[in-house]
């Protein structure tokens, strides 16, 4: 049974690890949200424990990245005792709320419980839009016609999986020259339009009226699985 715990706290994280891996999980930690949607993407883990006060994407944020792919069991481990939080967690998608100072005990048999509950059916990260099948999984790409394989190279690549990691929701340019070239590149914008046009040749059915692979001007991008007809190139 794999775990993926993402919580800003070093030491939670470093607790929470050690609890999990002498209970006989496969663990698998995320500092921050970003992080956490990635680790999800890479290795399928059974649930995932999720503090909600994380930088770079909120504990909210990586719920409804989640859902956007994935039914994977959440439970929130948090230091917010607002019923609001609570309320707001399980609204976008969590399965559970716990509260900080936790029981170890009470946390592990929430974690069987919610585990239980869950289909044995694997699931595949990923989506279908236009004739075009993504896999984060397998890092595959496949146009659904005829069965034939789409290259990305690695930039375009993790470009894409960060729009799909964030279904429906606008990525803001910085966020993903971040992502993608890191920190350095923040204000390289012009090479992000470069790849995002590179991207829109490859899955779009009309590169110049994008569908799916969305400009939001002087914003970011956003990825709309189910298609969108307005365009701002």
């Amino acid at each position: 049974m794999k775990v993926l715990i993402a919580d800003d706290d070093p030491q939670i994280l470093r607790a929470l690890s050690i609890t999990f891996t002498a209970s006989d999980y496969d663990v698998v930690t995320a500092a921050d949200g970003a992080a956490a949607l990635r680790r999800a993407a890479e290795h399928h883990p059974d649930i995932v424990v999720l503090d909600l006060g994380m930088p770079r994407l909120s504990g909210i944020d990586v719920i409804h990245g989640l859902r956007g792919w994935s039914s994977v069991p959440i439970l929130v481990v948090s230091g917010r005792m607002d019923s609001i939080d609570k309320v707001q967690a399980l609204d976008a998608g969590a399965d559970d709320y716990v509260t900080k100072p936790f029981l170890t005990d009470e946390l592990l048999a929430r974690v069987r419980a919610l585990t239980r509950r869950r289909l044995p059916a694997q699931e595949e990260a990923g989506a279908s839009f236009g004739d075009v099948r993504v896999d984060l999984v397998a890092k595959s790409v496949v146009r659904t016609t005829d069965g034939s394989s789409i290259h990305l190279t690695r930039t375009e690549w993790r470009l894409l999986e960060t729009l799909m990691l964030n279904p429906g929701r606008l990525v803001a340019q910085e966020n993903l020259l971040t992502e993608v070239w890191g920190p350095e590149h923040v204000r390289d914008s012009g090479y992000l339009r470069l790849y995002i046009r590179q991207l829109r040749k490859k899955l779009e059915p009309d590169p110049s009226t994008p569908r799916y692979l969305l400009t939001e001007a002087g914003m970011g991008y956003r990825f709309m699985a189910n298609g969108n007809q307005r365009h701002d190139s």
